[in-house]
């Protein structure tokens, strides 16, 4: 069931695992079939090494498992509430990167100091508040998806494909499995350069809102011309 679907998910998370993004099984990759409702995601704490396409799990949006042998990863109901908020929502991830989650950690948005940032996140990536003791122990994984969308109550999560998650990581998603493990890779080398940024200078201040509107909307407004057609 949903093959074609289980392949590409593999696929997304052996790509998390290749650019160094996750260490032993700290961090999933999922993907959905709008048609069906049903998610496909990494099972829990199974090490990448010995990933196959089947051993994904198939999840329905209620939290149902629909079809695979293992449990699938703790983490399923935030990606199951990022797809109930998220319409345009293929694909999500989850990573535990070093320099994001540090941002995360820190309790800190990304700024957008420069083009790079802005090629891919229009404006900064948000950092969203913690959870309250009630949200931890009432549900945890759920409410972790609650939060992120209610950061997005004023954001579009296409134009913004990620989010940190205080004292936790980074989620990112996108049109697909591919596309959200492709704005994970982005999201870390943007914080990488915005922590080297500081660094630098202090009191670096966030590019001009007129390049970064040039830098996005050059990649994808209406009359986006950035690479082929």
């Amino acid at each position: 069931m949903l093959e074609a679907l289980k392949q590409a998910v593999l696929e997304a998370n052996l790509e998390l695992d290749r650019r160094g993004l996750v260490t032993y099984t700290w961090g999933n990759v999922s993907g959905i079939d709008r048609a069906s409702g049903i998610l496909a995601i990494k099972p829990s704490g199974v090490d990448y090494a010995d990933l196959r396409a089947e051993d994904m799990v198939l999840v329905d949006l209620d939290g149902n498992v629909v079809e695979g042998k293992y449990r699938p990863s703790s983490d399923t109901p935030t990606h199951i509430e990022l797809y109930k908020a998220f319409p345009k929502c293929g694909g999500v991830a989850h990573t535990h990167s070093p320099l994001a989650t540090s941002w995360a950690q820190a309790g800190r948005s990304i700024p957008c100091y420069g083009t790079t940032h802005a090629d891919y996140f229009h404006g900064p990536v948000p950092c969203a508040r913690s959870l309250t003791r009630a949200e931890v122990e009432e549900a945890y994984e759920k409410n972790t998806g609650v939060v992120i969308a209610e950061t997005f109550r004023d954001l579009d999560p296409v134009a913004v494909p990620g989010v940190l998650c205080r004292n936790h990581g980074p989620f990112t998603w996108g049109k697909d499995a591919a596309q959200a493990v492709y704005h994970a890779v982005v999201l870390e080398e943007v914080a990488k350069m915005a922590r080297f940024t500081e660094n630098l200078n202090d009191t670096a201040a966030p590019a001009p809102d007129y390049v970064i509107e040039k830098h996005y909307l050059r990649k994808h407004g209406p009359g986006a011309y950035y690479g082929q057609k």
